[in-house]
């Protein structure tokens, strides 16, 4: 019989039962209707479990735990002799379900989120830990999916709804009180600057305001004077 690469072979014989031995890669013999070839595949597999768990806080989880996993050689007559040719549907369902309700029920949905990397590697520990009971390795544990249920999403999604509009009122409310201090302080700088102005018509007199008037009348007759439209007639005289 041929053993592929990646593969091993447990020896049944009709007389003594499962053989201790594990027969390597290769072609070998046995002998005909007193012995039977099982064949192992010893590559790491890939394997995606979804749970539903709850977490500390009452929260449903929806956990899918993707899982690759070989079993150990030496262990091949063991785990043929206890377990069966279908160890991993035997064995990964249950033990990796009660791992996950196990140390999901440790934390709260918020450190679910913000914890993942430390749930991860706690699941991958205890569950290693468990599967090597079983003859089987776990070369890698990964959580690929993590969702809570309908409700708590809502809620989520409720409360950055209201924490946004509280921060929108919250600048609203700010820049309210700045454009009143703006205000105040420009009514301040006027009511200021009249003071001054009336201090200095009290002191010097209307000179200034003469001043001002004549500067006024003179830029006033400048624009008039660039102007077509305006006409010239002298005072006294009749014009036809």
């Amino acid at each position: 019989f041929l053993v592929d690469a990646g593969h091993r072979a447990v020896i049944f014989d009709r007389f003594r039962g499962v053989q201790d031995a594990v027969v390597g890669e290769g072609t070998h013999f046995l002998i005909p209707w007193v012995q039977k070839p099982i064949i192992f595949d010893c590559r790491s597999r890939p394997r995606n479990i979804p749970v539903i768990t709850g977490s500390k806080d009452l929260q449903n989880v929806n956990i899918t735990l993707r899982i690759l996993f070989r079993p150990v050689t030496a262990q091949l007559p063991r785990i043929f002799t206890s377990i069966g040719e279908d160890y991993d549907e035997r064995v990964l369902p249950s033990i990796t379900t009660e791992i996950l309700k196990s140390v999901v029920a440790r934390f709260d949905a918020g450190e679910l989120i913000t914890q993942r990397e430390l749930v991860s590697r706690q699941v991958s520990e205890d569950l290693t830990e468990r599967a090597a009971t079983f003859g089987l390795i776990l070369d890698d544990v990964s959580l690929t999916h993590l969702t809570f249920g309908k409700e708590f999403t809502e809620a989520v999604e409720m409360k950055q709804v209201a924490q946004q509009e509280a921060e929108r009122a919250r600048f609203i409310v700010e820049k309210a009180e700045q454009q009143k201090k703006a205000a105040v302080i420009s009514a301040e700088g006027d009511s200021k600057a009249a003071e001054l102005i009336a201090n200095s018509l009290a002191t010097a007199g209307d000179g200034l305001i003469e001043l001002r008037k004549l500067e006024a009348a003179e830029d006033i007759a400048y624009q008039l004077s660039r102007s077509r439209n305006i006409t010239y007639l002298p005072s006294g005289q009749s014009v036809l």
